[in-house]
Parts: structure tokens; C-alpha cells; sequence
């Protein structure tokens, strides 16, 4: 891993939060960079770890022009939440998996120096995804770092880091639980999950006050013939055998 040590800046040198340049270049990739962003946010909700999304990544301390800026990085180690821009020297840790929504015109880029940059940093996982299947035909490709800064193919789709297998649906990534096989459900997802659980719940609170309700007009019959038999009881004497 190539080290990345902090200097004493004499002067404050400003570095840029964003170029002005649009998030990716068609709507599919942008889809599948906030759908991997929201889902990977929701699934480490609760821990020392942050989710960024076509974010500036600042690997060299007083030189704003080297810089990447990954579609979706997730780092651990850090306090939660967003970041105008993510400086790995003031951070104090690497991402530790980066997602790429690739495309022919950004497949060298993507495949050489952004590969090669990923791996001398140490991030331990590197995804291409191509959401139109363009140049990668089975669409997502991983690679982990193996040594020190050689990255071999991820043959079985896990994430060894995130502890999630990752499956093709369509134009995004399915991302699944190793422990539980559970599917982390992408906000829409969620709320229609939450709907259907909602109007189940409504069935089963209808279906249990249907059944007090009979229950109540049963204990209230079954009342009122004891007490005919009472009366009768009383004016009669005890039924014959």
C-alpha cells in the first residue's frame, strides 16, 4: 500500500468539493449509483462507517488536482454521515470498497489508472458495474487485493468486507446478506414491503376482532339461555331427565 503521509501546510490550500460535471452519463447509471448508495447507507446504519457517492477523494495532502472521485465509496473507521469531499489524511482511513458505474467511455479510465490508483491506496475491493451490459457482459466485476496493491477477480460475488452477496437484477445491483440471505430492499422497496406488512397487519387486527366479536355474541346467547333455564328453574322445578 502506498503511504499517504500528512505535511504541514503553510498555506490553506482550498480543495474543490465538485467540478461542475454531471453524476454519470446516462439516467441508468445514475439510478444505479443512488440505489447502491442508498441501500449500502440504510445497511450500515448504526455503525463507525460512511456511504459517499460521487464525492472528490483527496489522496495527496496539499495537491487539490490529485483526486478521484468514485461513484460510490464505502469507509470504515469514520464517523457516519456525509462530507462535502473525503481527505484520506485527515480521515485517517482508505475507503475499503469502491463502486464504479462503467461505461464504454469510461471503460480505460475505469479498468487502468483508476484500478491501478485503488489498488496502491489499499481499498480491499474494487466493483465495475455496466448497467447496460456494454463491455462487460455479465455486467459486474469485482476484483480484491490481494499482497500488496495487486488486485485478483472476485470469482464467488461476495464482498468480503461488506459481508453481502452481490447478484445482476437488470440495471442495478442486488445486494443480499451472507448471514441471513435477506435482500437489502432499496427505498421503494421498503415502502411497499411496509404497505404490505401494514395491510396484513389491518387483516389480522380485522380477522381477531371478527373472531372476539363472535366469540362476545356467543358468551352473550350462551347468558341469556342460562338464564331461561334459571326461570324455568324456578317456576318449574329442575328439567326432567
Amino acid at each position: 500500500m502506498t503511504a499517504i503521509l500528512p505535511i504541514t501546510e503553510s498555506t490553506e490550500i482550498f480543495y474543490p468539493s465538485g467540478d461542475g460535471e454531471p453524476m454519470a452519463e446516462t439516467y441508468d447509471h445514475v439510478y444505479a449509483i443512488i440505489s447502491t448508495l442508498e441501500v449500502l447507507k440504510q445497511y450500515l446504519t448504526g455503525r463507525q462507517a460512511t456511504v459517499l457517492g460521487n464525492q472528490f477523494l483527496y489522496y495527496s495532502q496539499g495537491f487539490p488536482k490529485l483526486r478521484v472521485a468514485p461513484d460510490v465509496m464505502v469507509i470504515f473507521d469514520v464517523a457516519p454521515g456525509g462530507r462535502d469531499n473525503y481527505k484520506i489524511w485527515s480521515e485517517g482511513q482508505v475507503p475499503v470498497v469502491i463502486f464504479e458505474m462503467t461505461s464504454p467511455g469510461t471503460e480505460d479510465n475505469d479498468k487502468s489508472f483508476k484500478k491501478n490508483l485503488y489498488a496502491q491506496l489499499g481499498v480491499k475491493e474494487y466493483w465495475l458495474f455496466d448497467p447496460k451490459g456494454e463491455w462487460i457482459p455479465e455486467k459486474l466485476r469485482g476484483y480484491r487485493l490481494r499482497g500488496e496493491e495487486i488486485y485478483e477477480p472476485i470469482t464467488d460475488s461476495r464482498s468480503e468486507p461488506l459481508q453481502l452477496r452481490l447478484a445482476v437484477e437488470d440495471k442495478l445491483i442486488g445486494f443480499y446478506r451472507e448471514d441471513t440471505g435477506e435482500k437489502l430492499l432499496l427505498p421503494d422497496e421498503l415502502v411497499a414491503a411496509l404497505d404490505e406488512k401494514t395491510a396484513q397487519l389491518s387483516q389480522e387486527i380485522q380477522a381477531r376482532q371478527e373472531a372476539e366479536a363472535r366469540a362476545e355474541a356467543e358468551r352473550e346467547r350462551r347468558e341469556k339461555m342460562e338464564a331461561l333455564l334459571a326461570r324455568y328453574r324456578e317456576q318449574f322445578g329442575e328439567l326432567p331427565q
